[in-house]
């Protein structure tokens, strides 16, 4: 092109005649020939009309009625502005490679007899006891087994501050050790762990197309047949107004340019894959641009209540064994929780290993969704529970001392033998310190309701409710799974509603919602399936940053759907009725095009991640720490495997 110009000035002559064939060949085989192929084996093979092949056959056009120079300065436009476009949503698209370069390629792995080998990170099984030293990546997901230290998991929750982890914690494929020696033990293969599932959700959303896409795509391809007829019937229009065919060929081409709807259809996915990249770097994970275009156009938030709204680390507040002997007490409910994965299990498992208590042998062990668990102790059938259970049971829990604990705001379970109750212990949980200015942001954002639901007796969900905020209203208590299915179902009379959740009882809910989504999926499988969102991380505010995010990104759709046809409509106008010169109409339709997908990836740069988090995925030294780490001189490459 710029060969071609040089001939216009300050070449003349027969070097000039040179190079204006040489440069202007040169621009309609490089920019036309490969477009126009691919185009016309489109046509050919999927019986699509492809957008570009609108481009070529204007250009073409341009050179028949003399016009080479217009055509070739739309060719060039329109290569610079794909090969614009292509690498601006490549920055949206490169999510996975980003995702890929986290995981490290090796580990430390702990022999039984107490030697540590370096070995790569897919050998390692669930089981394997790897050391991390300072620095270090965590290879797998796994739990601490020894040593007490701080981790930088920014890369997978979004957490701008490091995290205090001790034995039993659990901890995430590809975040970071800053200080102390940790001992983890494996619990997932490097194909099972939480880079894995991320790569999985990325690579889902991607491939799911979000409604608007679906029909900018439909649309693009149906008005691309009719630009391509509305160019001919213009050409026969000017034609027999009196215009030459030359002149009347120019006008039709001028306007397959100007009514071409590239805007149109790059409008919506280069918002909607921005969006997912930036929520997916803050922790959030959509399952498609559908997800999040629903979201945005959510009013009603349910929430369960524990471990979304709370904490779920309980503890133990009272214990009251009606025989007097609290150690055998708790060595019988400890044993029978020690099979069940709810947040009141674990807390009476920390206070039977607390007190040095050895938890009885159970077996058989069947829980009961929202009444609690049955097993069997020796030729006994005991059981632990709510008051649902107890009924079921047909034991009576009117003893004074259990109706005193029955009083209480804070959550009973009760233990039994058959029809016989044997005590209970209370269990206190706290609300996540950022519910309450999660709860608040999404009402300042325009949520019209918002209500929690639980299985928990109603004094305690009142207390908890009182907590955050909520009013007596949305305050829904003792209800079962199917209550949950049933309450959200009638709450979708009033709107888009999404539910929160984090764990099995909620899975029924979760996929009922318009929205369903899972509160701290790193460790939720169940909730993960179910959802439509994952919020990586503990931070009620993430999914206030969700809300936000996908309302920001709908705006930003409207804007450019607007702006798209606006300026279709001005350049069409232009070339039907005001000689709109060809050049013109495609620095307007190219340039319009450019533009909305630049304002697309303005989401790229969304605050999703709090202050102070790092930008960088493959960074080994955290930003966070305050003292250089040294690099691992013991540490050596271990070749890929092949594939």
């Amino acid at each position: 092109m710029v060969l071609a110009t040089l001939a216009l000035w300050p070449l003349d002559g027969s070097l000039a005649a040179s190079a204006s064939v040489t440069g202007l060949s040169l621009v309609y085989l490089a920019g036309g020939l490969p477009v126009g192929w691919r185009a016309a084996v489109t046509l050919w093979q999927e019986r699509v009309l492809d957008i570009d092949l609108l481009m070529v056959v204007a250009a073409v056009a341009a050179a028949v009625v003399g016009a080479p120079f217009e055509g070739a300065v739309l060719l060039t436009l329109f290569s610079i502005s794909t090969t614009l476009e292509e690498r601006a949503l490549g920055r949206a698209r490169r999510a996975i490679e980003a995702l890929m370069e986290l995981r490290p390629e090796t580990a430390l792995r702990k022999a039984p007899d107490g030697s540590v080998t370096e070995v790569a990170a897919v050998d390692l099984g669930v089981g394997d006891v790897v050391v991390l030293r300072p620095g270090a990546r965590v290879p797998v997901d796994g739990l601490i087994v020894s040593g007490r230290g701080s981790l930088d998991e920014a890369n997978i929750t979004g957490e701008s501050m490091p995290v205090a982890r001790e034995p039993g914690a659990q901890v995430f494929e590809a975040t970071v050790n800053l200080d102390g020696v940790l001992e983890v033990a494996v619990t997932k293969t490097v194909e099972e762990s939480t880079i894995a599932r991320m790569i999985a959700l990325v690579t889902e959303a991607q491939a799911a197309r979000a409604p608007s896409e679906r029909f900018s795509a439909w649309f693009g391809q149906r008005y691309t047949v009719a630009v391509m007829a509305g160019a001919v019937l213009a050409f026969a229009a000017f034609y027999w107004l009196g215009r030459d065919w030359e002149e009347a060929l120019y006008r039709s081409a001028t306007l397959l340019v100007a009514a071409s709807p590239c805007a149109i259809v790059i409008s919506v996915p280069a918002a909607i894959l921005s969006a997912l990249s930036a929520a997916a770097r803050g922790g959030v994970l959509f399952k498609g641009g559908g997800a999040l275009e629903t979201l945005a156009a959510v009013d009603t938030f349910a929430f369960d209540k524990t471990g979304t709204l709370t904490t779920g680390k309980a503890t133990v507040t009272a214990v009251v064994a009606l025989d007097g002997d609290e150690q055998g007490f708790l060595s019988l409910l400890a044993g029978l929780e020690a099979h069940s994965e709810h947040h009141s299990a674990a807390a009476i498992r920390q206070e039977a290993e607390d007190r040095d208590i050895e938890p009885s042998i159970v077996v058989n062990v069947a829980a009961r969704p929202s009444a609690g668990i049955v097993g069997e102790w020796g030729d006994e059938q005991v059981w632990a529970g709510n008051p649902r259970l107890a009924a079921q049971m047909k034991a009576a829990i009117d003893h004074p001392a259990l109706k005193s604990l029955a009083a209480d705001t804070q959550t009973v379970i009760y233990l039994g033998r058959g029809a016989q109750v044997l005590g209970a212990v209370t269990i206190a949980d706290q609300i996540r310190p950022t519910s309450v200015r999660a709860l608040a942001a999404l009402r300042q954002s325009g949520v019209a309701t918002i209500v929690m639901m639980t299985g928990d007796r109603l004094p305690v969900a009142q207390r908890i409710g009182a907590e955050l905020g909520l009013k007596p209203t949305e305050i829904h208590a003792d209800m079962l799974p199917e209550d949950k299915v049933r309450m959200v179902s009638e709450l979708t009379a009033d709107g888009k509603i999404a539910f929160v959740g984090d764990g099995v009882n909620d899975a029924a809910a979760l996929a009922r919602a318009d929205v369903g989504i899972a509160m701290g999926a790193a460790g939720s499988d169940v909730a993960l399936q179910a959802a439509d969102v994952a919020l990586l991380s503990e931070d009620m505010g993430r999914l206030a940053d969700a809300h936000r995010l996908a309302r920001h990104a709908a705006t930003i759709i409207r804007q450019n759907l607007v702006f798209a046809m606006g300026a279709m409509a001005i350049l069409v106008t232009g070339g039907l009725f005001f000689e709109l010169p060809l050049p013109l109409a495609v620095i307007g339709h190219e340039g319009g095009t450019v533009l909305v997908v630049l304002n697309g990836l303005r989401l790229l740069r969304d605050p999703i991640r709090r202050d102070g988090t790092k930008t960088a995925p493959n960074t080994s030294v955290p930003a966070s720490s305050s003292q250089p780490i040294p690099r691992e001189a013991y540490r050596r490459k271990v070749p890929r495997r092949a594939g």
